[in-house]
């Protein structure tokens, strides 16, 4: 016996189907404020997720070619491509090194997933999150939409984006704006989505925002993007076309060797780099490089 859940995120609805007893709130605390009514199951998804035991897996060496292997804050992680027969992907993730793994089926659009999950682990529920982030974000590219690794805060009816390498203060320049612009509120702080709507660009909160616990199932137009550098002196330069465009891609999530989902992600990155502005701040973290980033990319309020 099994039980679905449905979740609405940045639009966008994924069907979790966990074995009866499994404790979704227990698992997945950071989605319930995106869980949909029952009607949801009605509706079309972005991916439907199918969840099992890890002993239910199939025995045997895992097919395909690795891809990549990476440690961040998800884990362990390693990306294989299944042969042409099977057409999709394959990824592990430990939460330590040479820990048990726990595995993702996903076909070639992230659009049906099977997750082999060792329940009964501490990290269990942060591993199926993880598993989870990785294949919206390669589904939500089809749709035009991009997960993005950025801090994200809103302020009225306008969110606001701060993009830059791990270590470069974007937590600690959402917070500036936080504390020295008025009305500002984080809306995520790791992992916001962006969507092309009718040639306009939206914001959502997501159920993965890092270390900061901030699960917000909110939407704004998106006021601005801006990538930081840490610099001795705040300056602000503003970016267009293909500047513009290279200032975003680094923090898009994409599985870099698959030539569809690439495509679709630079569809969208077109539209953005000519609807939103986007700057480059070289800064410090103090009151006049969050002051400065807010007037350049909200001229109407000065």
């Amino acid at each position: 016996m099994r039980i679905k859940y449905n979740f609405s995120v940045a639009g966008f609805t994924l069907q979790i189907s966990l074995p009866q007893g499994w404790n979704v709130d227990a698992l997945l605390p950071s989605f319930r404020a995106f869980r949909c009514p029952d009607e949801a199951e009605e509706t079309e998804k972005l991916l439907t997720c199918t969840v099992y035991a890890a002993a239910e897996r199939p025995s045997g060496v895992l097919p395909g070619t690795l891809l990549e292997s990476t440690v961040s804050d998800m884990g362990y992680v390693s990306l294989y491509k299944y042969d042409k027969e099977a057409e999709g992907y394959c990824v592990t993730l430990s939460a330590e090194q040479k820990g048990r793994l726990h595995v993702m089926q996903a076909d070639v659009f992230f659009s049906t997933v099977q997750v082999y999950l060792y329940e009964n682990e501490r990290l269990a529920g942060h591993a199926l999150s993880s598993l989870l982030r990785i294949a919206y974000s390669q589904a939500v590219l089809y749709r035009g939409g991009i997960s993005l690794h950025a801090s994200a805060v809103f302020c009225g009816n306008r969110a606001f984006l701060f993009m830059g390498r791990s270590g470069t203060g974007k937590s600690t320049h959402a917070a500036l704006w936080m504390k020295y612009v008025p009305g500002v509120e984080l809306l995520n702080d790791d992992n916001p989505t962006l969507r092309m709507i009718q040639g306009k660009a939206y914001t959502y909160g997501t159920p993965w925002s890092g270390k900061t616990p901030c699960y917000k199932p909110l939407c704004f137009p998106l006021g601005g993007m801006v990538r930081l550098k840490q610099a001795p002196a705040n300056r602000f330069y503003r970016q267009t076309e293909v500047d513009a465009f290279a200032a975003i891609l680094p923090g898009c999530s994409v599985i870099r060797q698959d030539v569809a989902l690439r495509s679709c992600l630079y569809d969208t990155l077109v539209q953005l780099a000519e609807q939103v502005p986007v700057g480059i701040l070289e800064c410090r973290p103090d009151e006049e490089a969050a002051l400065m980033c807010h007037r350049a990319l909200s001229p109407s309020d000065q």
